[in-house]
């Protein structure tokens, strides 16, 4: 009886390494055509969307974000950034850390739209197009970032791209990239099993772009 529950663990345990290997390599090739690295090349959109990650600790994930929204934004590639980020605990804001950012880079304030509820990837792609009113935009954020979040613009028939920022260098990556293979797992059961929607809507925001 024992061998058997054994052997019952190990292939559910087989079945999960499987499932969760395809569904990554799923994301990844479906976001390619949608992805881009070099400014010159990618097609000019409104509005820019930079997803949030911790900006404490010299956070370099962080620091390639922003770089690459400026870089966007000074070559005439985006005309208004919204920052998306978590802002449920005191003292932690990534939104506003973003914003101080990008006005010490010289982005003007009245281009800067700050999205307070963008606690996760899900929350900051829908609440775009559902608060915002964006249907498409570009995606601002790393390349392992990028494929999963164009992968949820997808499903829910936004128009977006996805400009890659600077990744960091594998060891310091490594656990991210881990953690990535979950994070897929677990977009596909939301979006396909649960039908997760935001933590918050509300009102809509309309922006002047």
């Amino acid at each position: 009886m024992i061998g058997r529950k054994i052997k019952i663990v190990l292939v559910l345990v087989i079945i999960a390494i499987i499932t969760t290997i395809l569904g990554y390599w799923v994301i990844k090739n479906r976001a390619v055509p949608f992805l881009y690295s070099s400014v010159e090349q990618i097609p000019a959109k409104n509005v820019g969307l930079i997803l949030g990650t911790s900006p404490y600790l010299g956070n370099q994930y962080f620091k390639n974000r922003i770089d690459a929204a400026v870089l966007l934004f000074n070559s005439g590639k985006i005309k208004c950034i919204i920052v998306s980020g978590d802002n449920h605990v005191e003292g932690y804001d990534e939104p506003t850390a973003m914003k101080k950012k990008l006005l010490a880079r010289g982005i003007p304030d009245s281009c800067i739209i700050l999205d307070y509820a963008g606690f996760r990837t899900l929350d900051s792609i829908i609440r775009c197009k559902e608060v915002f009113g964006q249907n498409e935009f570009t995606i601002i954020s790393q390349q392992f970032h990028n494929e999963r979040a164009l992968f949820i613009a997808h499903h829910y028939g936004i128009e977006a791209i996805a400009f890659n920022a600077q990744d960091v260098n594998k060891n310091y990556g490594l656990k991210t990239a881990l953690r990535e293979y979950l994070a897929r797992m677990k977009c596909i059961i939301d979006l396909y099993l649960l039908n997760t929607q935001p933590h918050f809507l509300g009102e809509k925001i309309i922006l002047n772009n």
